[in-house]
């Protein structure tokens, strides 16, 4: 008996130590692409001695989590776009997260109002140009002129509906009116050199073919485009520009987090989304991503800074993403992609 109760106590211990140092781990679940991310996690796990698990899904992460429901391991969700952390709003997929280093370092604009969500990384939606033929806009460029006339046949841009576009709809919906945003769409589907297709880098690619003058493209990619030799060409042929410097300000996008609603290692996420905004974690987001960082002070890249400076438009991201479906509507009703 006695050996029976020295063999139970220590099979006890070891799976104390078992989930003593299972707690010692986060599950991360990421639309962002491994190489983006994972130089982060590696200098959190450095840092807290906490091991990260991720998982790398491109679609269908909302769905995965509906599916595993509360047995899901899934502690943070990593994503880009608005409209789909918005999404895990609306399908209550995640939880409030209170934490007083997180709301410091993360402006109100760019969190969700019940601190469901929040932003990690910023990217304009920009005007690419062509440095022959356009040259740079101005300050007073606006993308309301994008529907001017000058611009018949001038301009290229991936689907209306990928979510980079219906995130700007929405905001000139927020800015101006669902009116005279369909009647934007209208003009700028006027003014394409072509029918929407290919992704941001292809029309920079057809800038540099002379098929447009003018493309909207996620900031970013005017830097990924430098780094790699057959596309380098294609950025040395355009200049990026800021739109509504002079009104609203540039939309911008972001890449962001949030805490599972069933989260099996909930201290350990938080510790995590925290460090995420930190300096060390929000300069290695700026060198890898050419992304802006959205914690104020935080310095960009020195290429990204050499684009120039630029004022976003200080509208709520919240309030773009509740105007998602009437975005998706206008580019029906008007065709866009047609």
């Amino acid at each position: 008996m006695k050996n029976l109760l020295s063999a139970s106590a220590l099979m006890l211990g070891v799976l104390g130590a078992g989930a003593a140092n299972a707690a010692e781990e986060v599950n991360v679940y990421s639309y962002r692409q491994p190489f983006l991310i994972e130089p982060m996690l590696d200098a959190f796990t450095k840092e807290t001695g906490i091991k990260v698990n991720v998982k790398f899904a491109k679609e269908g992460l909302a769905e995965k989590l509906q599916q595993e429901g509360e047995y899901s391991p899934a502690d943070v969700l990593l994503t880009v776009d608005i409209a789909r952390l918005k999404e895990l709003v609306n399908k209550d997929l995640i939880q409030s997260v209170d934490s007083t280093v997180i709301d410091e370092n993360v402006p109100s604009q760019f969190r969700d109002s019940d601190d469901r969500w929040f932003a990690l990384t910023l990217r304009s939606r920009s005007v690419y140009s062509s440095r022959d033929r356009v040259g740079k806009l101005g300050d007073d460029f606006d993308y309301m002129d994008l529907a001017k006339p000058e611009w018949k046949g001038k301009i290229c841009t991936r689907s209306g509906k990928h979510p980079y576009n219906v995130s700007l709809v929405s905001s000139v919906i927020a800015n101006h009116g669902e009116a005279e945003a369909k009647a934007w769409l209208e003009g700028v589907k006027a003014n394409l050199a072509r029918k929407p297709q290919g992704n941001d880098r292809a029309q920079v690619k057809a800038i540099s073919e002379g098929l447009c003058d003018i493309s909207l493209g996620n900031s970013y990619y005017l830097g990924k485009m430098l780094a790699d030799e057959k596309q380098h060409a294609w950025a040395e042929a355009v200049y990026l520009n800021y739109p509504g410097q002079n009104a609203q300000g540039a939309h911008v996008n972001v890449s962001g987090m949030a805490m599972a609603k069933f989260a099996p290692n909930k201290d350990n996420a938080q510790k995590l989304m925290e460090f995420l905004t930190s300096d060390v974690a929000q300069k290695m987001y700026a060198e890898l991503n050419y992304e802006d960082p959205v914690k104020p002070g935080a310095a960009s890249s020195e290429l990204v800074a050499s684009w120039g400076d630029y004022r976003a438009d200080k509208l709520p991201l919240e309030t773009v993403a509740e105007n998602h479906e009437k975005a998706m509507k206008l580019l029906d009703e008007t065709k866009f992609d047609l």
